[in-house]
Order: C-alpha cells, then structure tokens, then sequence
C-alpha cells in the first residue's frame, strides 16, 4: 500500500491508521511524480491518493491515477477528495475496467470503511462514495432518468446513498457483491454517468492487502 498527500500530518496520520489496521504501508509521497516512481518500484495492491497534488494542486493526483491505470492495471487506485466533486468522480468512473474509487477525505476517520474501499479496489471493484450518488440522482430526478432504472437498479443505488458498502448492500436485498457491483455498473451507464459499455478489464489474481508482522528483534552482527 501506498499513501500520497502532500499533506504530511495526513499522509502519516493515514499510514498510521492503516498499519494498525493490519495493512502494509510501504511508502508515503507528497506528489504524483514520488507516486508514479513509487508504484514502479514497489508495485503495491492499492495505492491511496488526494486528488489535488503539487505543482498546482489542480488535478496531478486524477492525472496520476489514469496513469497508474494505464502502466499498472492490477494496481487498485483509491482517489481521495476534501471536497464533493462529481465531474472528477464520474472521470475516475469512466476509465476502462475496475479497481478504482472516489472518496471524500472525511470517509477516513472510519477506518473500517476505508479498509473495505481498499479491499473492493484491489478485488478490482469500483468504490463511489455515497454524497456523490446521492447528488447525481437526486440532480438527475428532475428529468425523470430513473424512469430507465429497474427496480433491482434503482434498489441498489438507494442503498448506496445511505453510505452502505457493496456487501452491506448484497446482505440487505439478498445479492452477491458482484451482482450489487453490475447493478450499479448499469445503473450508472443507464443516466449517461459512464461512457456505455466498457471492454472487459483483465482477470485479476489479486492477493490480500499484506499485513504487517512485526519480527523478533535480533541481536547486531559483531565486526571480526
């Protein structure tokens, strides 16, 4: 795993976070080009990443997650945002293939919700954060484009604007998780939210986010 904020009391505070929760941190980097050099030479399950990085602190952390996407496909990108940006998550949601999600920075502080946004995208599944669901079909009820949606769409981004994750969704209407994931893939693509049907992303053999195992300390080598 590896964290990128060029804020260095969250970058710690996030590895701090997940290393108690089990997870290998194997790097912290404060901009996308430390990211990018990163992956390449460590090549982590997941990388979490602000959406906002320096020169600019634009869109370097977006442009680097379609980067990794493109150099490293088995590598899960988890985007993070201070601020509820629909267009930057509905960008992140049109890229070819899974393993990646959009979060708001104050879904951080649960880190059982953290963990399992991790989890999805290193199983190659795609994570949006419930605000952002709630906004575009709430905006879009207007125009009545749920008209399109079956019941079982419609269920599933319901559950989804009360912030419960694809399992907590398939446990509540009887569904696997990648059932709940197809549901709203169709869902999406039903109201314009991604660009039609995507080619099959490659079949992942993703292993566990590693966990970290301290060793017993050994005693130092002693000079000959």
């Amino acid at each position: 795993m590896i964290v990128a904020d060029d804020a260095a009391l969250f970058r710690v505070g996030v590895a701090r976070l997940l290393a108690d929760a089990g997870i290998e941190v194997v790097a912290e980097v404060g901009d996308a080009t430390a990211l990018l050099d990163a992956v390449a030479a460590h090549r982590p399950d997941a990388v979490l990443v602000d959406i906002r990085m320096p020169p600019t602190h634009t869109t370097e952390g977006l442009d680097a997650a379609r980067t990794l996407a493109e150099r490293h496909p088995d590598v899960g990108v988890l985007v993070l945002s201070a601020h509820l940006e629909p267009h930057f998550a509905l960008s992140i949601l049109d890229g070819d293939g899974g393993g990646t999600g959009y979060l708001l920075k104050e879904r951080v502080g649960d880190v059982d919700e953290l963990t399992d946004a991790l989890r999805r995208v290193v199983a190659g599944g795609v994570v949006v954060d419930p605000a952002v669901v709630a906004q575009l079909v709430g905006r879009r009820r207007v125009r009545n484009p749920l008209d399109t949606l079956s019941d079982r769409e419609r269920d599933v981004l319901a559950e989804m604007a009360q912030g419960r994750s694809n399992r907590g969704i398939g446990e509540r209407l009887y569904l696997s998780e990648k059932t709940v994931e197809a549901y709203a893939r169709s869902a999406f693509t039903k109201l314009g939210l991604v660009a039609g049907p995507r080619r099959p992303a490659p079949r992942r053999r993703r292993r566990p986010a590693r966990r970290t195992r301290r060793a017993p300390c050994a005693p130092s080598p002693t000079s000959a």
